[in-house]
């Protein structure tokens, strides 16, 4: 325990020539569920924070940045999202961002862990902002992939999806999400112009990880985006992916995303027109990392 009051040292698993120190003011809470560690914390200069398996989730400072850069390009995307599915996200952040549009008739929020999300609820309340008791809101408590499938076989439909899950080069829980065909089971589910997206981790530290997904996207639907927001206290850039059947987010311009905001009453403190626009024209960085001595 002594450790973790002064330093915590995470090494990116698979990128052996990097590793991120943060400094500790306090533990709030550590276990362990039935499928991973639970541990959140107070680091200096981010505030408190979610660790899963040791891997930063989100902190106080920076996760409106996270959540917003996930959710809201492909909700602002959409002309009028009214059923929406997350899958993952326990802090309830991400289904805060979705309930933020009041287009939004029904949110389902899906997630493996039960207990991240009692943690989350008791010690970082902040994130959710009651998002768990909008009655717009139905929490369910399963695997991910169970949850699509039998959807599909219900006939479910929704507008968007969004994939706020573990890294593909994290928890086993998620790797399989992140697959062909997990997108096409993910597509059975959208209407005709629906779109999802997901987080994917970090394409020039994990590039190969980073580019299963994509290509996992790629392979199922017609229109595909991708960008990538800094996250400080992940100390680099996650990504993220679009997979559209219909719907661009590159042909909205920077005015087109502040009336659809307007329209649908959403505050946010990062994401805006301009970043919207700005998101699509910066590239996508895939770079094998260099080993040995040139």
């Amino acid at each position: 325990m002594a450790d973790w009051l002064t330093a915590l040292t995470l090494v990116q698993p698979g990128a052996d020539y990097m590793l991120s120190i943060y400094m500790v003011r306090r533990v709030l809470y550590r276990g362990r569920s039935r499928y991973q560690e639970i541990a959140v914390v107070e680091l200096e200069g981010f505030g408190r924070t979610l660790l899963l398996d040791n891997l930063i989730q989100s902190t106080e400072l920076d996760e409106h940045i996270y959540h917003e850069s996930l959710v809201q390009p492909a909700m602002v995307t959409h002309p009028s999202p009214k059923r929406v599915l997350v899958l993952g996200g326990g802090e309830g952040a991400t289904l805060r961002e979705v309930l933020k549009h009041s287009t939004v008739e029904e949110a389902v929020m899906v997630d493996i862990d039960e207990q991240v999300i009692e943690v989350c609820k008791k010690y970082l309340p902040e994130w959710s902002s009651g998002a768990f008791d909008d009655p717009r809101t139905r929490l369910v408590i399963a695997d991910g992939a169970k949850y699509v499938r039998e959807a599909s076989r219900r006939g479910e439909e929704f507008d968007v999806v969004v994939m706020d899950l573990t890294d593909p080069f994290g928890s086993e829980i998620a790797k399989h999400l992140y697959s062909k065909e997990f997108m096409e089971e993910i597509a059975s589910i959208l209407r005709d112009d629906g779109l999802m997206v997901t987080q994917a981790g970090c394409s020039y530290v994990y590039p190969k990880e980073y580019m299963m997904a994509y290509r996992a996207v790629e392979a199922v639907y017609p229109i595909v985006a991708e960008y990538a927001s800094l996250i400080p206290s992940f100390a680099y850039a996650n990504n993220f992916i679009i997979g559209s059947k219909k719907y661009d987010p590159r042909r909205l311009s920077e005015e087109e995303v502040e009336e659809r905001l307007r329209q649908r009453n959403v505050k946010t403190r990062f994401y805006n027109g301009s970043v919207h626009t700005a998101f699509f024209k910066m590239p996508v960085l895939k770079l094998e990392p260099l080993h040995g001595n040139p």
